[in-house]
């Protein structure tokens, strides 16, 4: 999808420390000549900068090129100077590779976000940082949201980021509207899925989900004919031909143990590390009869961040956002900037054909500041 439309692309691998294989793409430089290749541009010989594109959960590299390449985040960036590379979690389409364990094992699944950051966000700065010698650029959608912000609360990344924008950004869930999610996360479908079924791996378009997602269809409260909506909001600026080209390649499995992990978030109210449910198995894992929580207020206050929010989001609530500004009140006021859509849910902010003139032009403002 990057080749096809003009720009050049490169292909690497990342191995985490816990052994998964993640496939990475780089767009190292616009077509069309200029600098170095460059197109010219506002790119005037300098080094370009990197930015690192985490997508969210059920979603894979490809939510950054659903648009024409003048509406897709990533092309926006690499025709604005910036070096882009592309994250692609575990598990999903081109990241199902483990140096010993085989996707069709339970082991291989056995990871809650906990293990992506510990694990995988280190894995890719590292890369992007020894292959590029700079600090890098961070956006995230939702769950890529999510660990990089549990991520720099414990201190971790902080030394190799410049700054970092968040779309549809999420640190509670304790106000979530979407119907499915919040149905799933009361009925304890994540642990029925695990505990009853055996299933680790959560793929929505395999057949076990599938039966499932028909059970909860009988709640008239869930919109099965508009899953999307019922699952992200009242999305306002999608067309056909996007969410068409995106169902053909999305959605994309993800460990059954995140989604409990995050039915947990919305449960308990607070953001912590995966609770395993009995003290015991708790003082095992982390030394203590309860999860530790992760704390939005130690994130550094000279960490630049960007957050761009919508009033129409049905997993990313207002109410929930207002929460973690709370916590960042302290932050630094120049390194804070917040930006409030009021038209936009959750997949406008990835696929909404007025996110570059809304978000992306102000993310890239953004960076440009740092």
């Amino acid at each position: 999808m990057v080749i096809p439309r003009g720009y050049k692309c490169e292909e690497y691998e990342v191995t985490t420390q816990d052994g998964y294989i993640l496939s990475m793409q780089r767009i190292p430089q616009r077509g069309g000549g200029g600098v170095n290749g460059s197109g010219g541009g506002n790119d005037d010989g300098k080094r370009r900068q990197p930015v690192l594109l985490q997508h969210g959960v059920l979603m894979d590299g490809i939510t950054w090129l659903l648009n024409s390449p003048q509406q897709s985040l990533a092309f926006v960036l690499a025709d604005h100077g910036f070096d882009v590379w592309i994250a692609n979690t575990r598990g999903t389409r081109w990241s199902r590779r483990h140096v010993s364990l085989d996707p069709s094992s339970t082991a291989y699944w056995a990871w809650s976000w906990d293990e992506l950051v510990t694990n995988e966000l280190p894995a890719t700065f590292d890369f992007v940082y020894s292959k590029t010698g700079q600090k890098l650029h961070y956006v995230g959608h939702s769950m890529g949201t999510l660990t990089a912000l549990a991520s720099f609360s414990e201190g971790k990344l902080v030394d190799k980021v410049q700054s970092a924008a968040l779309l549809s950004p999420i640190a509670y869930l304790t106000h979530m509207t979407t119907p499915i999610g919040i149905l799933c996360a009361k009925a304890f479908i994540g642990e029925i899925i695990t505990n009853w079924l055996g299933i680790a791996e959560f793929n929505p378009t395999g057949k076990d989900v599938t039966n499932l997602l028909k059970t909860l269809c009988l709640d008239p409260n869930v919109d099965c004919y508009d899953l999307m909506r019922a699952f992200t909001g009242n999305n306002c600026c999608l067309n056909a031909s996007t969410v068409e080209l995106f169902l053909k390649y999305e959605p994309q499995p993800t460990s059954t143990k995140t989604m409990v992990h995050l039915a947990q978030t919305f449960r308990d109210g607070v953001l912590t590390k995966y609770d395993y449910g009995r003290g015991e198995a708790n003082i095992e894992y982390y030394g203590q009869s309860t999860p530790p929580i992760y704390n939005m207020s130690n994130i550094p206050k000279s960490l630049p961040l960007f957050l761009s929010y919508g009033g129409q989001d049905s997993l990313s609530d207002v109410r929930d956002v207002e929460l973690l500004l709370d916590d960042l009140k302290f932050h630094e006021g120049d390194k804070l900037t917040v930006q409030f859509v009021k038209d936009y849910a959750h997949a406008d902010f990835v696929m909404g054909v007025s996110a570059k003139q809304i978000v992306y032009d102000a993310v890239i403002a953004f960076f440009d500041r740092q």
